[in-house]
């Protein structure tokens, strides 16, 4: 075999693996900045260390981007497509922390009635998804039915918030209110 046969079979592997190492280093690089945008998504509601005033704050990020959504005009039609996308996805974040975490605690502490009424809020809601992503973004009436949607979710916030979720939280143990804060923050990871 001459030098360069040699040569040319020495580094045959040192070409796979230099692919096979920067396809690690790509999926690690891609696995950490799925942790920091995770992380960074949950960073509001996470500081409280309390799950109650953690969704209180996602409830403020929601009605601030209801804000933004109805101080658009007809001809924003990119501009409303995109914040109601935004909405969109906290909107099915909040949704699973509270359909997978809180709901089921409120029927194990006695609360099914209450449980069973918001569970349908969040049918509603949505329905009101469904039809404002369904419309045209420059329909005249996008922006009322936007209106009555947010309506809706403040309504729906206003009982959690000051009745039925302090009830919930007077009713646990200090070790289970850590514990539903805990499970609200792994579900709420699912999908950040």
């Amino acid at each position: 075999m001459s030098y360069a046969q040699s040569y040319q079979q020495a580094n045959r592997g040192a070409g796979t693996g230099a692919i096979f190492g920067a396809a690690a280093v790509g999926f690690a690089a891609g696995l950490a900045a799925n942790m920091a945008r995770k992380m960074a998504a949950q960073a509001p509601a996470a500081m409280h260390g309390d799950w109650l005033e953690a969704l209180k704050t996602e409830h403020q990020i929601i009605d601030k981007m209801f804000d933004q959504i109805l101080a658009t005009h007809d001809k924003d039609v990119m501009k409303r497509t995109m914040l109601l996308k935004g909405l969109k996805g906290a909107l099915q974040k909040h949704d699973l922390e509270e359909a997978s975490v809180i709901y089921p605690f409120l029927r194990l502490h006695g609360s099914e009635a209450e449980a069973r009424h918001l569970s349908e809020d969040h049918t509603d809601i949505k329905t009101y998804l469904l039809e404002l992503d369904s419309m045209d973004k420059d329909d005249p009436s996008w922006l009322t039915r936007a209106r009555a949607f947010q309506e809706l979710v403040q309504g729906h916030v206003r009982e959690e918030e000051e009745q039925i979720y302090p009830a919930l939280r007077m009713r646990l143990s200090k070790e289970e209110n850590d514990k539903l804060y805990r499970m609200t923050q792994l579900e709420a990871v699912k999908l950040a």
